[in-house]
Formats: C-alpha cells, structure tokens, sequence
C-alpha cells in the first residue's frame, strides 16, 4: 500500500498537474468538466484552488471572468453543505484554452509554490463540515468582487479565495483564516472607497 502523502507532496503533486495538464492541452485547451476529471479531485478546495488562479494573475483579462461565475456556484453549493462539487452543463462546457492553462500552471508556481513549506494541519475544526459551509459564504462575496468590471478587481479576492481554499485542501485552519481576514479586507476598502466616493460626488453636486 503506498503511503499517505504529507499536505507539501500533495499540493506539489497538485502543482505539478496542472503544469502537465497545460503543456499537453491542444491550443483549444479543455473544458471546466474535463480539466475536473484531470484533476481527479472532488474536495471544493482543490477546484476552488484551480478556478482561483487565473484571479490572482495581475491584468490577465477574459480567463477570470470565464471562471468567476462557476467559482460563485461552487461557493454557494459550499454554503448550502453540498458534500460534492456539480457544475451545471452549461459552466462545465466552459472552454479555457492553452494560453489560459499556461497562465494558471505559471501562476500556480509562481504564487504559490512557496505555501509548500508552510501549509499543514492545524485548527482542524476551522475546515470541518460545519464551518466549511461559513466560508462558503465568505467566498460567495469575494467571487462577487472579482466579477467587479473594474482593472486589477480580481487579485486579491482572488489570493482570498486560493489561499481559502488551500487551506481546506489541506485541512490547516490558520491558511483560512488567513484568506478570509485578506478578503474581508479587500471587500471592506471597497465598501470604503464607494461611500467616500459617492459621498465627493454628492459634496460637488450639492457644493458643500
């Protein structure tokens, strides 16, 4: 029987997947469903993880938008304590092409290689069942940010989400907290920046 894998060789593993995956795509790349079944993972992490980093790539433009909206449905299923991840047909017909993949896998790197040797199981309760469905809802409103039609929106929700979703992948509590305090944050200066904007704009229209 081979033995159980440590959180780093399975996130390298994981890494390293995806890299594959993108080299031997056609230039037409895969579908959401068929890069799943790559994947051969079922765990919300692993496919929240994998729709997250084309978000964490600054100014890379289209591929976010293609996986936002399945992003959000997974979430949502996470909310209501689906035990398994479902695309409906039409989000897992979704096509990212090789040029999308490439990103991802040099992305996925690039961003979070250096998580290996820090990521382990802790705070275990934090990613269990219960407390899986409260940061479901916590991604539902970063995916909500990402779909913002604004330049540089989808980063750091994006890092919130990938590195939420890693930490479930590896069952380390503090990683969750981690992503959830960064997109807590984010969302806080965007509510921030709306008020004292429309509040400016109300200043010059009104002249006080």
């Amino acid at each position: 029987m081979t033995p159980p894998m440590t959180p780093a060789a399975e996130t390298r593993t994981l890494l390293q997947t995806i890299e594959q995956m993108a080299a031997a795509a056609p230039e037409e790349g895969f579908t959401l469903s068929e890069i799943f079944d790559q994947l051969d993972e079922s765990a919300f992490g692993a496919t929240l993880f994998l729709l997250a980093l084309p978000c964490c790539i600054p100014f890379l433009y289209i591929v976010p938008q293609i996986v936002a909206v399945p992003m959000m449905a997974l979430a949502v299923q996470m909310f209501l304590g689906r035990e398994e991840p479902w695309l409906p047909s039409g989000l897992a017909r979704r096509r990212i092409d090789k040029a999308g993949l490439t990103a991802m896998a040099t992305g996925g790197r690039k961003w979070f290689g250096w998580i290996e040797a820090l990521i382990r199981p802790r705070l275990s309760f934090i990613t269990g069942p219960r407390s899986e469905q409260v940061v479901g809802a916590f991604l539902v409103f970063f995916c909500c940010s990402i779909l913002v039609p604004l330049p540089g929106t989808n980063t750091v929700p994006g890092f919130a989400v990938a590195i939420a979703s890693f930490g479930l992948m590896q069952k380390d509590g503090l990683a969750v907290i981690a992503g959830l305090i960064l997109g807590v944050a984010w969302i806080g200066m965007l509510i921030f920046g709306a008020f004292t904007g429309l509040g400016f704009l109300a200043g010059v229209l009104t002249g006080s």
